[in-house]
């Protein structure tokens, strides 16, 4: 297979000013920060925060310079540049200053300095929007930084894009040389640093990412190990290729591997199979020991550089005493000044774990075996980590900072933002902990992520237990025997729900309220109303993570915002999937019988169909053609071929609907219960699609949507499994508009025969809460820490059956509302109608999100202010808004 890579040297130089459009502050304090999937953050030492308010930004990674004197921080969209004596942000150099990056994201780690001949240099990986991919690089002064010379490099064919990561810029002999390793591709290449000159490239395996030298060696991470071989049996597909992987693990990748090169040649010396989805590697200064994350697999592991062998692994698990679960995500790492000690970013635990190099992992090591003498608290999902020489301050990337909120210069819980793609980024600053003060920190954690229910969770079932709604312990019987998981898309609280009075709304922001929803309505006023639940990521590439498999790995993470190489809402990218699989394998794994209604599959039909034609297809009873497809090979025997999938929006929730009770009527013709223990059912139609000609108006999609809910609560209530059936309903995230509370708040219902409650339940409960009910029904132990710790929603059901059946209220509004033709229309409803025709609206969750809440606000109130204050709608830019003159 031949491959193309073509490099561009642009001789650019783009001066950028310091920090318009930048907000920026230090905080200092001891505040703790509620996270979306039940856990805090609290950073010790103090936190520097920058970015725009109207943007989602990341910190992905920084690096100290040669002189000590200043932290360049890899933004997503920029580089800030930190002052280490005063820490506060001294310049930022966005992108959009230079005229091939605007609108560019920068990749997913691996800033470096670089002293070129008297010039201190910074370099880094960035892709922009027409996926053009370039290593940058800029001349940093001591007050401000310029652009310097761009390298580019060319998706080979099968990659969209190159996907540039980690560098290592290095002197050789007479020259300075960059190693640069190419994601997309699955390549290595070694250039002429002021030429640009290709002088070697190598295969290290499937979508290597970070790289370190020791020795005359590259030592190269490969997230999906080695490439495939002709006969390899578990191949499933990535983004541009395919890779090995677990078809019993949910099909998430099988192994990680760490290449050997050679740094003159670029032949490959050896292949080690490492953790799952290494990550960052780092050399000793003497180059006897490489030491990298494996992120799926919770630990560090040290190659000795003599013989290229893993002498080493370690694990960093938070509290393994009482915790066996996955979940800590080791992505970032350095050593100490001494070399004595490795901090390790563990994201998900939002902490450093310090290790105490053993004898044979370090020079200066101590003792048989590392050990984890401790953890320090840090910003919400640290990635990049620095120390200064001498145990001076630990800096940490915090890639989440403290989530989707805007601090002030004072305060980190000041001003929460109530969209979710609306937060700063933020940097710690933490002073090295002697041995108390690490106690004290260890301490800390602890409590700010709080495993003991991790205890609860393995409880052994105890015998002659009678039946209860949710079980105390995992294993004890449930009055269910069914379980509908009903999974909608993207919409808020107030968005929906905002008129009840029974609930904390904000009935200004209530754009869906009753006249569109009364089912939704309905069911809340005769079940139970939920005003104080929340979606646990910001939007479908999450959602569906946490909603199937209740996490989000590294690779979600590294990805947030950008999406370079998938959007993975559908479960089509092996990368994605954690190691302990999704909800249905955890069934499965346990004899739970399951069916899958549009979750985790994509349906293939023929393009040309209108909305219209399947709309009067399925009204005059034909059978619409298409056929769902998975990449997943644990879905497909337990995916219904009958009911659409979800990703463009021709088909009707009405159309889902009838197909799930037709099944439904079926399993109650059959003797006995057959009815699958556990049925995921997608109904996506409330994502609508926007203004776009041909397609219902959105008011009318989410009308349908809650017309196919109602008609399912109705059908499965009046069946004989009602009195065993509960539904558990909730939106995959809440990225789709505003919230007054908060900006994860969203719609979710809980149904069954004995939660006919008619109250407000206002118990913070998040989807890894409702996953977690789920399996303590069904008798399915925790796949992962999240809803081992999560709080089962006890509170939902009562101890009496109430078995009156649900009767469906009639859609106020007609299904088959079309938006008008372009033709019809003026100014703004011309200009969002225009906007919701780019090829991205075509299906769920591909457009601008923030576009598309400002059209669906115009769609329901007109040219009543679009409601900025909880939008986070300061730019910038001119606002996708107004129509253009």
């Amino acid at each position: 297979m031949r491959y193309f890579i073509t490099l561009c040297f642009l001789l650019l130089s783009v001066m950028a000013g310091a920090q318009s459009g930048t907000e920026t502050g230090v905080i200092t304090g001891s505040e703790r920060v509620q996270l979306p999937y039940n856990r805090f953050v609290q950073s010790a030492g103090k936190q520097i925060f920058f970015g725009d308010e109207g943007m989602e930004s990341h910190a992905l990674d920084l690096a100290l310079s040669p002189d000590k004197r200043w932290i360049a921080v890899m933004e997503r969209t920029s580089v800030v540049f930190i002052d280490t004596r005063t820490d506060e942000v001294s310049f930022v150099l966005k992108n959009n200053f230079h005229p091939l990056l605007r609108g560019a994201n920068n990749t997913y780690s691996g800033i470096q300095w670089f002293e070129n001949n008297g010039k201190t240099e910074v370099y880094w990986s960035v892709v922009n929007n027409d996926d053009r991919s370039f290593v940058a690089s800029a001349t940093w002064d001591g007050t401000k930084a310029e652009f310097g010379n761009l390298l580019e490099y060319r998706g080979d064919g099968i990659a969209d894009m190159a996907l540039p990561n980690e560098i290592l810029v290095n002197r050789e002999s007479d020259r300075n040389v960059i190693y640069v390793v190419l994601n997309g591709n699955n390549k290595v290449i070694k250039q002429d640093l002021a030429t640009g000159d290709t002088i070697w490239i190598a295969d290290p395996g499937v979508a290597p990412y970070g790289i370190a030298m020791a020795r005359g060696k590259l030592y190269v991470t490969n997230w999906a190990g080695r490439t495939p071989l002709p006969g390899d049996t578990e191949v499933a597909g990535i983004p541009w290729g395919k890779a090995r992987v677990d078809n019993k693990a949910g099909g998430s990748t099988r192994e990680g591997s760490l290449t050997v090169i050679d740094s003159k040649t670029g032949i490959k010396l050896k292949e080690l199979i490492v953790g799952l989805h290494p990550n960052e590697i780092v050399s000793d200064s003497q180059g006897r020991f490489v030491y990298l994350t494996n992120s799926n697999s919770d630990n560090v592991m040290v190659i000795n550089t003599l013989i290229d062998e893993v002498t080493e692994t370690v694990s960093v698990r938070l509290q393994p005493e009482i915790n066996p679960f996955f979940g800590d995500s080791p992505n970032g790492l350095c050593l100490s000044d001494d070399e004595k000690h490795l901090l390790v970013a563990n994201g998900m635990d939002n902490a450093l774990a310090v290790i105490r190099l053993s004898k044979k992992s370090a020079k200066n090591g101590r003792g048989k075996t590392s050990t984890v003498t401790g953890f320090i608290p840090t910003g919400a999902y640290p990635s990049g980590v620095a120390v200064m020489p001498g145990r001076g301050n630990i800096y940490t990337a915090n890639l989440e900072a403290v989530g989707a909120r805007l601090p002030s210069k004072t305060s980190a819980t000041a001003n929460p933002i109530y969209n979710s793609h609306n937060m700063l980024a933020s940097v710690s600053s933490i002073p090295f902990p002697d041995t108390r003060t690490l106690q004290s920190y260890t301490d800390t954690v602890i409590a700010l992520n709080d495993l003991s229910r991790a205890i609860l969770a393995r409880e052994k079932p105890r015998n002659g237990i009678s039946p209860k709604t949710v079980p105390d312990r995992i294993g004890e019987p449930s009055v269910f025997k069914h379980v509908l998981y009903i999974i909608k898309e993207n919409r808020t609280y107030d968005q929906v729900l905002g008129d009840m009075p029974q609930g904390k709304g904000d009935p200004g922001l209530c754009t869906y309220g009753a006249n569109i929803t009364p089912n939704t309505h309905r069911l809340c006023e005769e079940f139970l109303l939920l005003d104080n639940f929340h979606v646990s990521g910001k939007c479908s590439a999450e959602g569906h993570q946490w909603t199937d498999a209740s996490i989000v790995t590294d690779y979600i993470e590294k990805n947030m915002r950008a999406w370079f190489r998938s959007y993975p809402h559908v479960q089509e990218d092996a990368l994605v999937y954690a190691p302990t699989g999704f909800i249905w394998d955890n069934a499965l794994k346990h004899g739970r019988t399951v069916r899958i209604y549009g979750e985790a599959s994509s349906p293939v039909f023929k393009q040309n169909l209108s909305w219209t034609d399947v709309y009067n297809m399925y009204r005059n009873g034909e059978k619409v053609p298409f056929k769902n497809v998975t990449t997943i090979e644990s879905v497909k025997n337990i995916l219904s071929p009958t009911f659409p999938s979800y990703g463009p929006h021709i088909f009707t929730d009405l159309m889902r609907a009838d197909d799930l009770i037709g099944e439904l009527h079926k399993y109650e013709a059959m003797p006995g219960d057959s009815l699958p223990e556990l049925m995921i059912i997608a109904l996506p139609n409330d994502h609508t699609a926007g203004l776009r000609p041909g397609f219902p108006t959105p008011r009318a999609m989410v009308a349908d949507n809650d017309l196919a809910l109602g008609k399912i609560v109705e059908a499965f209530s009046k069946s004989r499994f009602w009195e065993s059936t509960v539904i558990f309903v909730v939106e995959d995230d809440s990225q789709g508009g505003w919230d007054h509370v908060s900006s994860y708040r969203t719609v979710a219902l809980v149904i069954s025969p004995y939660s006919r409650l008619k109250k407000t339940i206002s118990t913070h409960y998040t989807q890894p809460s409702m996953v977690r009910t789920i399996e303590q029904i069904l008798g399915m132990p925790p796949m992962n820490i999240q809803d081992a710790i999560a709080n089962p929603m006890a509170d939902c059901f009562g101890t009496k059956p109430d078995l009156t059946p649900y009767i469906a209220l009639p859609s106020n509004i007609p299904i088959d509302e079309m938006n008008p033709p372009l033709s019809s229309l003026r100014g703004k409803a011309l200009h969002f109608a225009k906007k919701s025709m780019q090829p991205e609206f075509g299906k769920v969750d591909s457009g601008n999100d923030d576009l598309l809440n400002r059209i669906l606000w115009f769609a329901e109130k007109g040219n009543l202010p679009y409601p900025a204050k909880y939008a986070g709608a300061k730019k910038n830019e001119r606002d996708d808004d107004e129509p253009e003159d």
